[in-house]
Parts: C-alpha cells; sequence; structure tokens
C-alpha cells in the first residue's frame, strides 16, 4: 500500500499521469526550433487531425487501457490481501529485461503485420500515421483496435511472462510510457540519457512515420534489434536543416 492506494492501482494510473506530465514537458519546448526534427509549418501542412483530435484519441485508449488493466488485477489478485514480497533487485532487474523483450517482440510483429495487411492499415493503422509529423502527446494516438492489440495485450503478456510484481510494473509500465513518448517527441535534444542507452529514438521513429521509412523501423519502443534480424532496419543521417533544427535523413539501403 501507499497512502491507502493499491499497487494495482498505482500500477493502472500512474504511468497515465506520466504520459501527460512527460509530454507536458515537451509541450514547453516546443518552441525551441533548433531541436525540431520538422519545422511548425510541416507539422501543420501534413498532419491531417487537429491536437485537439488527439488529445481525445489519447484519452480513449487510456480508458481502455484502465478497464483491462483493472480486470487484468482482478484475475491475478492474491485473496489474502497479502501485497506480494518483493524480489532482490537482481531479480527485479531480470524481470525488467524478460518484459522489454517480449514487448519489443510482441509490438514488432503485430505492428509489422498492420502495415503488411492492407486493410488493417487502411482501418486501424493509419490513423497512428495521420501524425507525419509526430509529438510526444500524440505517442498513443491509435485506433482503439490497435491500442488494444500493440499496447494493453503487448502490455499484459510482458507484465505475465516476465512475472513482476503489480509494484514493479508500476517502474515498468512508467518507464515505457516514457520511452514511447520520447520517441513520437520530434525533437532531437541534447544530452537525451535515453539516446545514450537506445538507439531507437525520435529520429530513428521520426524515419518510419514519413512516407520513404513507412516500411523499415517498426521496432518499437526499447531496441532496434528485430529490425536488424528481419531486414526492416533503415540507418539515418541526422543533419542540421537550413532552416534551423534538424533532419533524420535515410541513408538508402541496396
Amino acid at each position: 500500500m501507499a497512502f491507502g492506494i493499491s499497487d494495482e492501482l498505482l500500477g493502472t494510473f500512474v504511468p497515465i499521469a506520466v504520459y501527460w506530465l512527460y509530454s507536458g514537458l515537451y509541450i514547453l519546448l516546443d518552441g525551441f526550433d533548433k531541436y525540431r526534427l520538422h519545422t511548425k509549418a510541416e507539422e501543420a501542412e501534413k498532419n491531417v487531425v487537429s491536437r485537439s483530435t488527439v488529445v481525445k484519441g489519447v484519452l480513449l485508449q487510456q480508458a481502455v487501457q484502465v478497464i483491462v488493466s483493472l480486470l487484468l488485477f482482478m484475475l491475478v489478485k492474491d485473496d489474502t490481501a497479502v501485497a506480494p514480497k518483493q524480489p532482490s533487485i537482481l531479480v527485479i532487474a531480470t524481470q525488467f529485461a524478460v518484459a522489454m523483450f517480449v514487448m519489443d517482440t510482441w509490438q514488432y510483429f503485430m505492428h509489422r503485420y498492420m502495415h503488411i495487411n492492407k486493410f488493417l492499415y487502411k482501418h486501424i493503422h493509419s490513423k497512428h500515421h495521420s501524425l507525419i509529423v509526430p509529438y510526444a502527446f500524440g505517442a498513443l494516438y491509435n485506433h482503439p483496435a490497435e491500442g488494444l492489440i500493440l499496447d494493453t495485450i503487448g502490455g499484459v503478456l510482458s507484465f505475465l511472462i516476465s512475472g513482476m510484481t503489480p509494484r514493479t510494473s508500476i517502474f515498468f509500465f512508467s518507464f515505457a510510457t516514457i520511452k514511447t513518448v520520447d520517441d513520437h517527441c520530434g525533437l532531437w535534444l541534447p544530452g537525451n540519457i535515453l539516446h545514450v542507452f537506445f538507439n531507437n529514438n525520435s529520429a530513428y521513429h521520426d524515419v518510419h512515420h514519413q512516407l520513404y521509412g513507412n516500411k523499415y523501423n517498426f521496432s518499437q519502443p526499447f531496441f532496434t534489434t528485430w529490425d536488424k534480424i528481419l531486414g526492416t532496419h533503415m540507418p539515418y543521417s541526422l543533419e542540421n536543416r537550413k532552416e534551423g533544427g534538424f533532419e533524420a535523413k535515410p541513408i538508402k539501403k541496396d
């Protein structure tokens, strides 16, 4: 318990709070044009949905996540009402690694299939790609079916297969949320510590959102492993744009 709130409830609602707080930080940086991967003019021209529509879409997805999460915790809840003992740091680190692998694997293959299957792309996944110029709080702007399949089911599998406790899940899903928001932020910030540990970053995922890259860089949210193994990795060079900011230019594959 923490302040009378169960770990299950914290694991459900803390990542949602983290999503809006962390993406809010990027909103404050929105005026720093020298860090943008696209100009504001590009965003206005290429994106076909308004920011208010995006907010509503994300809130809908998060509502579905809350319902599924609460149902999951009801099913796995220990009726003794005694919170499970936290394992050692080494075990928790292993659970994090397993959960990251499971989530990456699930999302890579489901994400890639939504591009391969024309029906799924047209009617479901294209909603996310209506943000050709992504931004932080649009990270979870998806069709509800996609949100359920990729994010919610992916999260459930990560939780169950890794064997983590509800308390550990608070930290894991909050971290996964931060990583997803960062990948969609549309900014290349100096000193971003996530870029030190992960090649799957805002520039890498920006390539995927462009027309020339939508058959590549499916990996999300952590590593680029599956892209490299299965030949869908598109390398890029980060170059200064003459109008200010940066541009992720693909290095053409043979």
